[in-house]
């Protein structure tokens, strides 16, 4: 089944997406694990909209350098316009499983919500040891989709909506084999962090209720879930009001 693809139009919603108060609390999360550092250099493998690029780049100064890869056009237009007066940030072209850079070129390395979509994840991480220098700090960040609670008033028809969506990523469940791939590809894991996001009532401006629609574009005409099937799930999802609860777990891993 094919995975998301990030084209201009998914890419405006992953930017709103990402606007929210919880991916904005997850960002925070990464960056205080991170510790980005005056003069450090930093790559984020997968920088999507930029919103952490910006961040990374006020930490480490004029004398850093932060490097964004993504391979999305779409994304890196976006991230472009919100790094424009950002002289540190460099947006590069590449794969993950082939980075474009020499070896021991950053002194940290993030990933949030990447290694999922990668087919090869030991390559991709071999290849992230590469190019951090020796005690170099890494944080990977990845979701666990088994973990996610979403009150439905018809829990046969979300069981086949979630089954469907699980086939927007390569590794659905990848942090369960984070830890042991990471020390794999020579690295020493130093922290394992959980980052929830709970959405208690139904809010149009939080990360589930936009989700709704991410998840509805991707799963109608797969499996047999036609277009009614989908509106009547999100349409119940986004009527709960008060009975609406929504949580999903996120995994950090940190290591060097």
């Amino acid at each position: 089944m094919p995975t998301l693809d990030f084209d201009e139009r998914a890419a405006r919603h992953i930017q709103r997406v990402y606007a929210t108060a919880d991916v904005v609390a997850q960002r925070e999360r990464v960056l205080e694990l991170l510790d980005p550092r005056p003069d450090d250099r930093v790559l984020d493998v997968g920088s999507g909209p930029g919103y952490l690029l910006a961040e990374i780049a006020d930490r480490v100064g004029p004398g850093g350098a932060v490097h964004g890869l993504d391979p999305a056009p779409a994304m890196q237009a976006i991230a472009a316009t919100l790094i424009a007066d950002r002289a540190v940030v460099r947006l590069d072209e590449g794969d993950a499983c082939a980075l474009p850079y020499d070896d021991a070129s950053f002194d940290a390395a993030v990933s949030t919500q990447v290694y999922e979509y990668v087919p090869d994840v030991p390559a991709a991480l071999a290849e992230l040891r590469r190019v951090v220098r020796p005690g170099g700090r890494v944080v990977v960040l990845d979701t666990d989709w088994e973990s996610v609670v979403w009150h439905a008033a018809d829990p046969d028809r979300h069981r086949r909506v979630m089954a469907v969506w699980d086939g927007h990523l390569v590794h659905p469940y990848l942090p369960r084999t984070l830890p042991g791939m990471l020390r794999r590809a020579g690295f020493r894991v130093t922290g394992r962090h959980l980052v929830p996001i709970f959405n208690p009532s139904y809010d149009p401006d939080t990360y589930s209720a936009l989700t709704i629609d991410t998840v509805a574009a991707y799963v109608t005409g797969r499996d047999g879930l036609t277009a009614a099937d989908v509106e009547a799930w999100a349409d119940d999802l986004r009527s709960r009001g008060e009975d609406y609860l929504f949580t999903l777990n996120r995994y950090c891993f940190v290591a060097c």
